[in-house]
């Protein structure tokens, strides 16, 4: 996990020319009526695809005219950069049958990569990106709603102050996460705008020491001002949008796809404190034989990978004290020394859609003092406890009572029967 290098200073030529372009794309973006596809380097400015905000989605309703598959053809041309040769543009304006446009510049662009990452990054601004697969985090304050709205107040602050608290440390061990959130309302979805071989690795890092900090603030904090969250680490497809305010489109993103749609169904059915990471592949940066390969790692792979690089987190603070040893594991696997494959649980949604996933535990040592964060595998559905279960309320154990008593049991039973249902795959 290198270290990130400082980059030159933008000419005062060049940022006159993103002022200029980032002008004349607010105007044509008519407060979100159109938005850009591409862009192709022209020797007196910009040629750019613009179409009507409604217009992707009647494209993709159809195939292409050879019969293509126009919705995946979209996903390709609006992921990763923008940029097309003038031919690619020409050949991509063709196809959707619409005219480039032309951005006139007081001088051509450089083709520093500074400025052309800038131009990616205002073109972006104003159009539709899709990301194939990346790590995305949920943080989901359990039983929000039963707080007052200063305690809710505190609680979203307290976990916003967690996430700024794990960034400075990671930061100070050279691990540069470039993490943007957006507010669920009673939590947070957390990703790294970086993409590459350490970005889904950094995050999970990153979510290990929000949980951390949070649990340590929980222990020392009084009343309800520090929450109980539920986290879940996924990674798969999305879509990223800029969302306007007022008449201008915010600098901050916000995403939504499979991976979102599948974290808030996850931790819709997750327990209080409980970490749970979906069933995934992500690609990993790793050595082998003095080299450094590229990967593709299932999610309990991916999980181990992670806990082999947790030595860079030994020393960092937490309520003053030093992090000794952190070590993290999928429930099931390495039990006693053995090798075992994780747990893996099947968690059904209200609308009878199923995803798999695993319950993550995490052991931190700090100055002679453990603490086990998650949930042990006895909680889990299928954990061996069958003690409660066996004492819990049912209809045919009270056989002697009333027919009223019975109705009463079977209303409360139908009242607490959540809106999906978790058991181990």
């Amino acid at each position: 996990m290198p270290r990130k290098e400082e980059s030159p200073a933008i000419s005062l030529v060049q940022r006159g020319n993103l002022k200029s372009l980032e002008a004349t794309l607010r105007k044509q973006w008519r407060l979100g009526q159109n938005i850009v596809l591409c862009w192709s380097a022209d020797e007196r400015g910009l040629l750019v695809i613009w179409v009507p905000h409604y217009f992707l989605g009647n494209y993709c309703a159809h195939p292409g005219r050879d019969g293509s598959d126009n919705e995946q053809f979209v996903r390709e041309l609006i992921s990763g950069t923008r940029r097309k040769t003038r031919e690619e543009l020409f050949a991509i304006a063709a196809r959707l049958d619409v005219a480039p446009s032309f951005v006139k510049l007081a001088t051509a662009l450089s083709e520093d990569s500074q400025v052309q990452l800038a131009v990616e990054q205002v073109i972006k601004r104003y159009g539709l990106g899709y990301v194939e697969c990346r790590g995305v985090l949920l943080f989901d304050i359990a039983e929000f709603s039963l707080f007052t709205p200063f305690e809710q107040a505190s609680q979203l602050n307290s976990l916003s102050y967690s996430m700024n608290s794990a960034y400075n440390k990671l930061q100070a061990q050279g691990i540069e996460i470039n993490f943007a959130r957006t507010t669920t309302g009673d939590g947070y979805y957390v990703w790294n705008r970086d993409m590459g071989a350490y970005a889904n690795q950094n995050l999970f890092l990153f979510m290990l020491l929000v949980v951390a900090d949070n649990a340590v603030a929980r222990a020392a904090s009084r009343g309800n001002t520090v929450p109980v969250i539920r986290t879940a680490f996924h990674a798969g497809s999305h879509y990223e949008l800029y969302q306007a305010e007022g008449v201008n489109p915010t600098v901050f993103s916000y995403i939504v796809g499979e991976v979102t749609i599948d974290l808030a169904r996850i931790v819709d059915l997750a327990q209080p404190h409980q970490i749970m990471v979906g069933d995934f592949t992500s690609v990993v940066r790793s050595h082998r034989e003095r080299r450094l390969v590229d990967e593709e790692l299932p999610a309990p792979a991916f999980v181990k990978h992670c806990n082999s690089e947790l030595g860079v987190l030994q020393g960092l603070q937490l309520s003053g004290k030093s992090i000794a040893r952190l070590s993290c594991r999928l429930t099931g696997e390495g039990d006693s020394g053995e090798r075992r494959a994780a747990r893996r649980f099947k968690v059904t949604d209200k609308h009878g859609l199923s995803r798999h996933a695993y319950n993550l535990q995490l052991s931190i040592e700090l100055e002679g003092q453990t603490l086990e964060l998650g949930l042990a595998g006895d909680l889990l559905p299928g954990g061996g406890d069958r003690r409660q279960e066996d004492e819990s309320p049912t209809v045919e154990k009270r056989r002697g009572t009333t027919e009223e008593d019975v109705i009463d049991d079977l209303a409360a039973l139908l009242k607490k029967r959540p809106s999906g249902s978790v058991s181990e795959d």
